[in-house]
Order: C-alpha cells, then sequence, then structure tokens
C-alpha cells in the first residue's frame, strides 16, 4: 500500500523565512526609493512568490510599478536572497522531532511551496532538510501553483503518493483552500503568515506547535476525508 503522505508548506510552515524575506525586498524595492516594509507588513505579502511579494510592496506604498519594472526588482531580490541563504532562516521549534515521529510512523512527507524552486530547494538544502522530503515543488514546477489543486496533485504524484491517504499543513489560506480544492484534509499551523485569523481559514484542525503534529492525528483526519 502507498505510504500516507504529509504535505508541507514553506514560508511559515516549517522555516521561519520572514527576516529574509523582508531584508531581501527591502534591497530590491531600495533601487525604486521605495519605502522600506516592515515585519508587521509582511502577511499582507508573502504567499503567491516574490514576484507578487514586490507588486504587492508597491500597492501597500500607493504606488504603481508597471511589468516591465518588476523584473529588475525581481532579479535584484532573488541576487539578494540567494547571495545570504539561508541568513537567518530557521525550521520552527519542534519541526524535526515532527518529522521523527512522522517518519517512524510510516508515512512519508514532502514539500508544496509558491516559492520559485531555485529559492525554495537550495534553502531547504541549505537547512540540512533535502533527505527528509520525499519531493519539493514551487510556484514554477507547474503551469499552476496555489490554491490550485493541481500543484497539490502534481506533488502528490511526483511524490509517488495517492491523493486519498494524503495530508495538507500549512499557515495561510493558499494552502488551506489548495487541501480543499484537491479534496484533502489540511491541517492549519498558527505560527505563520497568514493575514487572516488562521481559526478562519477553514482547516480540518489547527495547530499550535509542532509538538501538536503527531501521526494519530494526522492519521484521524485522513480517515474522516
Amino acid at each position: 500500500m502507498t505510504p500516507p503522505l504529509v504535505i508541507f508548506d514553506l514560508d511559515g510552515t516549517l522555516i521561519d523565512t520572514a527576516p529574509d524575506l523582508v531584508s531581501s525586498l527591502n534591497h530590491a524595492i531600495a533601487a525604486a526609493d521605495l519605502e522600506p516594509v516592515t515585519y508587521g507588513d509582511l502577511t499582507h505579502l508573502v504567499g503567491q512568490g516574490a514576484r507578487v511579494m514586490i507588486r504587492r510592496a508597491f500597492d501597500l506604498r500607493g504606488r504603481r510599478i508597471g511589468e516591465d519594472e518588476v523584473e529588475p526588482l525581481l532579479d535584484r531580490f532573488l541576487a539578494h536572497y540567494k547571495a545570504g541563504m539561508p541568513g537567518a532562516s530557521r525550521p520552527y521549534p519542534g519541526l524535526i522531532e515532527a518529522l521523527d515521529r512522522l517518519e517512524h510512523a510510516g508515512f512519508t512527507a514532502a514539500v508544496c511551496t509558491n516559492k520559485l524552486e531555485e529559492l525554495a530547494i537550495p534553502l531547504i538544502a541549505k537547512l540540512g532538510l533535502t533527505e527528509r522530503f520525499r519531493v519539493v515543488t514551487g510556484g514554477d514546477t507547474f503551469p499552476v501553483r496555489k490554491p490550485d489543486a493541481g500543484h497539490i496533485f502534481g506533488t502528490i504524484e511526483r511524490a509517488g503518493g495517492d491523493p486519498q491517504r494524503s495530508l495538507m499543513v500549512g499557515d495561510s489560506i493558499n494552502d488551506i483552500l489548495a487541501a480543499r480544492n484537491a479534496r484533502i484534509p489540511s491541517i492549519a499551523v498558527t505560527f505563520g503568515y497568514s493575514d487572516v485569523p488562521v481559526e478562519d481559514l477553514g482547516a480540518d484542525h489547527i495547530i499550535g506547535d509542532f509538538a501538536d503534529l503527531r501521526p494519530e492525528l494526522v492519521a484521524h483526519l485522513m480517515r474522516k476525508s
């Protein structure tokens, strides 16, 4: 039988990347003389990749940006982010122990993120987590990205999983909607970057700490779906 699969979002779920996202975004938008963003702004900016994050930073400051202006700033963001990787980004407390519990119980794990592959895969590698995940899919891996169900289904297929034995763990509406669209159960974490109360996301379960992510809970949610 196909091992059950737990799919994780990356930013705000597996890894606290906020300091490096803010630093690289501010480095990029400084070239356009845009006022720096703060950690408090981050929840309104993340979720759809760096290109959208740049556009949202301009919207936040009440300035318009043309499509031809985005690409140079994106290049600047990517260069800064890659050069400092992993920077101050760290796994959330209890993650490693949670992955150990799931692995020992026979679960496999994967990452499904809207972050570009060229950022997500090296970040996971530099944090020593590559071997923890069967596959990592990014926002540019497929023609679609979360909340489209195709991103979930593509991740499950590449991981050798089964949608009927899969579950999504995330921190944002994109994660929970993607799971709902794919008709798989979901767990929302409270410590991420959601710009709305996590209770309003509609996840099947909410955890406030990775100590609460246990094989018994995951198995229960899979059986209910």
